[in-house]
């Protein structure tokens, strides 16, 4: 067989028929039909181009989340618990209430009167509030700085932010799924300090009525409804720094350097709050508010201090989410 013959069983699908060169032509002119190739039908329906497959972009989020609205929110609360530091970092806030749980049970009370970790070696639904009281201090708001942080910043620096505003899903409705997955979030780290505080002190102290700080007893049901109540408070005051962070978020795109503000921003108003010269300020402060959860120990539930400090956190909410919405569909994506 001359080289220039092609044998139909050993054809190879192409992307479009081979087109014979000019020195192909010439030689077959000269050599006669037999040395032109020779292709049946089926060669070339094979050798037609088949259509190509749309490739999964890092704007599939958006794609998906323009046609099934659910499916963005998901896709943020899957990004949210599949990053390793977040999922470090709920390691860390459960283990706060093991070991408080642990040093009761090894060590006893501190001596210091009747503070919640002492009450909480007779009634193990005591330790979730007293690691709630301990963690809303540093760990929560370091928690929920580190997640607002990501969430315009970190896209921003990764270069998928530009890819997620290629789609047809507006910036508002980015941000508002941004802000309620960081309330999620928020939720989930309360969540687990609570679950796995409720685990170690049942196993090490027993759980059963609770003696409210009033001199009354609940019954374990009443308790856990009262668990949920600070549960619910904290995750709205964890809300009200999230959207601090997400406005924050909006101004750079180093996902650290967010971070870092947020946490000085929640410094700041630690160290004002307790300034007695400003004390007219201490009522507009986000942190002035968030020890008001201690109140579902008392019985009847006083409803004043939650609900002022729901109201501030409302207002911070809605002052930062307003300023990011202003500044995100405005901000020009060059990355």
């Amino acid at each position: 067989m001359s080289p220039t013959e092609h044998d139909p069983t050993d054809s190879e699908v192409s992307t479009r028929p081979p087109r014979p060169s000019s020195n192909l032509l010439n030689q077959g002119s000269d050599a006669g039909p037999s040395s032109t190739p020779d292709l049946s039908p089926q060669d070339l329906s094979s050798s037609k181009q088949e259509p190509a497959r749309p490739t999964r972009s890092l704007s599939t989020r958006g794609t998906s989340a323009s046609k099934r609205p659910g499916r963005f929110l998901a896709s943020e609360l899957r990004l949210i618990i599949g990053r390793r530091r977040n999922q470090a970092g709920l390691l860390v806030l459960a283990a706060v209430p093991i070991i408080m749980a642990i040093a009761g049970a090894v060590w006893g009370s501190s001596g210091r009167g009747a503070d919640l970790m002492s009450l909480a070696q007779g009634n193990g639904v005591l330790v979730p509030l007293a690691a709630l009281g301990v963690e809303i201090a540093m760990f929560l708001p370091l928690a929920i700085a580190m997640l607002s942080g990501d969430a315009i910043a970190g896209e921003a620096n990764q270069g998928t932010l530009r890819y997620l505003l290629t789609v047809p899903v507006g910036r508002t409705r980015i941000l508002a799924v941004k802000y309620l997955s960081l309330c999620i979030g928020a939720l989930i780290g309360v969540g687990t300090i609570v679950v796995a505080g409720l685990i170690a002190g049942g196993l090490l102290f027993g759980l059963g009525p609770l003696t409210t700080l009033s001199g009354t007893q609940l019954d374990l049901g009443n308790t856990v409804m009262r668990l949920l109540v600070g549960v619910a408070y904290l995750t709205c005051a964890l809300g009200a720094i999230a959207a601090v962070g997400l406005f924050v978020s909006t101004l750079t795109e180093q996902p650290i350097a967010a971070t870092i503000a947020v946490m000085i921003f929640v410094i700041v108003c630690t160290i004002l709050g307790a300034i007695e010269q400003l004390a007219w300020l201490h009522p507009w402060l986000i942190t002035s508010h968030l020890m008001a959860f201690a109140d579902v120990l008392r019985d009847p539930l006083p409803l004043d201090n939650m609900l002022r400090g729901l109201g501030i956190f409302a207002s911070y909410a809605v002052v930062f989410w307003l300023s990011a919405w202003a500044r995100f569909t405005t901000k020009d994506i060059t990355n």
